[in-house]
């Protein structure tokens, strides 16, 4: 119960600090027209939301961080609501279907968020490299390509796997050692040779971490070369565009190269590897919101605005609508 309650609580707050992002991000343009037929009420609190709409919470750096949020409660509620369930039963059980199908999404998933920090860092490079063509090299119709980008690169990295994962037997101990379907821990139960299969995860793998990881570390070596070139101004504004994005990266990348690592030494035991993991999952969908409110200025002040106006905003409501026919 205590370990129910700590991941219950965590998957709350990652709803719900994903969830605000999402919400302030989002536009939200069309809510005075729904409300045309409403009660002052409401309509008082659509004229509240539509003041909170500020033009730089729509720049491309902001519709990516709303898609990297989307990703995160997507990623965490694959595994967490399953693994929230282990807690109160004896023994959690899971379809073969269903096993491989989350597994499909956990590793899909993961990659997704990636690439998508892999298309902020892009944009990084090109609002400090090219500020005066940013307008016109990130517009709506390419940020939208990059994500469709991101989102595909993430759907297409787990099937090679997935597809060989299917393919063999399964017999023996039907007991997955692991807080989800683990793609290691599954392999334990196949009855037969699994070397092509851990070639070819293991070439997945590292064509989803190395392929975003150079892209991030080639934009932010240009990022600091052209960092060089300003002055100490210039400098250290463009070093607090980056700060957020570079604090989740950091933190996302050497988490998963911990992970990995862990798989690949012998000795470390398999309790050791799912507290690690279940850790990893849990904590990098957590983070985000909390390192991009706390290091961007224009997201905290919108957040402030949701908390100072929307009581006010309900209160002054007149409380009677009179009306002359």
């Amino acid at each position: 119960m205590i370990f129910f309650t700590i991941l219950l609580l965590v998957y709350i707050i990652i709803l719900g600090g994903n969830g605000l992002i999402i919400f302030v991000v989002k536009n939200i343009s069309q809510l005075p027209i729904l409300s045309l037929k409403s009660p002052s009420s409401f309509l008082s609190l659509c004229l509240l939301l539509q003041t909170l709409n500020d033009p730089k919470l729509f720049s491309p750096m902001y519709f990516f961080l709303h898609n990297l949020s989307f990703v995160d409660v997507l990623f965490t509620t694959s595994i967490m609501p399953n693994m929230l369930a282990g807690f109160l039963v004896d023994q959690l059980t899971i379809s073969y279907s269903g096993c491989f199908l989350q597994m499909y999404f956990f590793i899909g998933l993961s990659v997704t968020g990636r690439a998508i920090l892999t298309v902020m860092a892009y944009d990084r490079y090109v609002a400090i490299c090219n500020p005066l063509r940013y307008t016109a090299i990130m517009t709506r119709p390419v940020q939208v390509l990059l994500v469709v980008g991101a989102w595909g690169f993430g759907a297409l990295c787990p099937l090679p796997a997935i597809t060989m994962a299917l393919q063999q037997r399964y017999c023996g101990p039907n007991v997955v050692r692991h807080g989800w379907c683990d793609p290691s821990s599954v392999r334990r139960l196949v009855c037969g040779d699994t070397s092509a299969d851990n070639i070819v995860s293991l070439t997945s793998a590292l064509v989803a971490l190395l392929t975003t990881g150079v892209l991030i570390l080639t934009s932010y070596v240009l990022i600091s070369v052209a960092m060089s070139r300003m002055g100490v101004a210039q400098r250290l504004k463009a070093l607090g565009t980056c700060t957020a994005h570079l604090t989740v990266v950091s933190f996302s990348y050497s988490a998963a190269s911990f992970i990995y690592i862990s798989y690949r030494v012998g000795n470390v035991s398999a309790e050791v590897r799912i507290i690690v993991s279940v850790l990893y999952s849990a904590l990098t969908p957590f983070l985000n919101p909390i390192i991009y409110s706390l290091r961007n200025k224009e997201l905290r002040d919108a957040i402030r605005r949701i908390g100072t106006r929307f009581r006010p905003a309900v209160m002054s409501a007149p409380k009677n609508i009179q009306t002359v026919t």
